[in-house]
């Protein structure tokens, strides 16, 4: 998979757009909002909860395991929740930003291509920004009518819980036909625009938390025909458009709530620990998969589904 290092200004560049967003998301509120008092922050995020959720978002995001999953049961294992649990929800989607910056790190180059091919320098580059486009059109209009009934009925570990169980069987099954059909699969030039618009769809059941992005959009490309390697890397770079948008639309929208609510340290801790934990993660994903398929990660959601079922939903109820 084609790699390019970001120059170390860019990267800088980056995270200071990212940290401005937040500080975007702190200002827009109404003029009446403006000319209350300050408010001072509900719960300060300590720095053990910011460096946990760091790295849990890190090494969860692109893995086919559910980072939304993970940061709930993060979030419950250590007591944020009640009068601060809006703010935790926005949170776990704005600390995204670490995970998409390391992408934007790591395939560099591959972006780059996909940029000069927007501007008619580079056909394969053009293509596979149509294709990335394609493929994160479902998301958006899916995410824009049914937001509020998803973070009102889903965001809870029963329903996550289940989603980890079913993927889990769902990875195993996919592995068992893979092995019956023996495809190498076609590699990322190979992909078209209406397969691409294929995986966008199924990316949609995603929005059900503890589903996985990733999983389902690794398990869509190589559906359509493409292989592990060329499905992992559209993963990633459909990850970028995908998390973006959400982490955008939550932090101009939540920015002064989470600010409010953990102040500036913990959250901006946690989008640093964030880069740091995906860039290893993302690296060592790829080379796992070089060598094995999911079956691991399959194994994996099915145990903990049955951890959290047994010490933790049943201990609740």
């Amino acid at each position: 998979m084609p790699r390019a290092t970001m120059p170390e200004s860019a990267a800088a560049a980056a995270a200071a757009v990212l940290i401005l967003a937040l500080a975007a998301g702190a200002t827009a509120q109404t003029s009446a909002d403006k000319a209350q008092p300050p408010v001072r922050p509900a719960a300060e995020m300590t720095l053990f909860q910011a460096i946990v959720l760091g790295v849990v978002e890190g090494a969860t995001e692109y893995l086919p395991v559910s980072s939304t999953g993970h940061l709930y049961l993060a979030e419950q294992l250590m007591g944020i929740g009640g009068a601060e649990k809006a703010a935790a929800d926005a949170y776990a989607i704005c600390i995204q930003a670490g995970a998409i910056l390391a992408v934007v790190w790591l395939y560099f180059g591959r972006l780059r291509r996909m940029a000069a091919g927007a501007l008619g320098r580079d056909p394969e580059g053009r293509q596979l920004t149509i294709n990335v486009v394609a493929a994160f059109l479902p998301a958006a209009v899916i995410g824009l009518l049914f937001e509020k009934h998803i973070k009102q009925h889903l965001f809870g570990l029963g329903p996550i819980t289940a989603a980890w169980f079913v993927g889990g069987l769902l990875i195993l099954a996919f592995a068992w036909w893979r092995r019956r059909t023996a495809r190498e699969g076609f590699p990322l030039e190979g992909l078209t625009w209406k397969l691409a618009l294929v995986i966008g769809a199924a990316q949609c059941v995603a929005m059900w938390p503890g589903t996985s992005r990733s999983l389902v959009t690794i398990l869509g490309g190589i559906a359509v025909g493409m292989s592990m390697a060329a499905a992992v890397e559209f993963s990633f770079l459909l990850g970028l458009i995908t998390l973006g948008a959400a982490t955008g639309y939550e932090t101009l929208k939540y920015g002064h709530t989470i600010l409010a609510t953990f102040g500036w340290g913990g959250p901006v801790i946690g989008l640093v620990v964030a880069f740091a934990s995906a860039v290893l993660a993302v690296k060592w994903m790829v080379a796992y998969l070089n060598r094995h398929g999911l079956e691991l990660f399959g194994y994996y959601r099915i145990a903990l589904a049955v951890v959290v079922f047994f010490f933790v939903l049943r201990a609740g109820g």
